[in-house]
């Protein structure tokens, strides 16, 4: 089981914990939401669950609840620039399809 992280993703997320001054690293989820099914939830890791399975990738700790994990394992996380627009984009081997926006998937 793993989650994993490209180098610009994981620039992306040093960059922005070094300027917020705290943080333990990126926290990933899913919730039941979207028009695919399950919908993507990053934000920072301030703290730790003691329920939370760690993954480091890229000096990154990346935090992930258990029940996420199932829907979410092998996926890996990039962060792609595209005019001004600038965004993480997720690659997860467990979806079945994904809405046309890319912010929700079905497994």
């Amino acid at each position: 089981m793993a989650i994993h992280l490209t180098a610009a993703a994981a620039d992306r997320v040093k960059h922005f914990l070094a300027s917020r001054g705290k943080g333990e690293g990126l926290r990933l989820g899913v919730k039941k939401t979207g028009c695919s099914g399950w919908a993507w939830v990053v934000d920072y890791a301030d703290t730790v669950d003691p329920a939370d399975l760690i993954f480091e990738a890229e000096g990154v700790k990346v935090f992930v609840d258990p029940a996420s994990l199932p829907l979410i394992d092998g996926t890996t996380v990039d962060f792609r620039k595209q005019g001004l627009n600038e965004s993480f984009a997720f690659s997860n081997p467990l979806a079945k399809g994904e809405c046309g926006c890319g912010e929700s998937f079905n497994v």
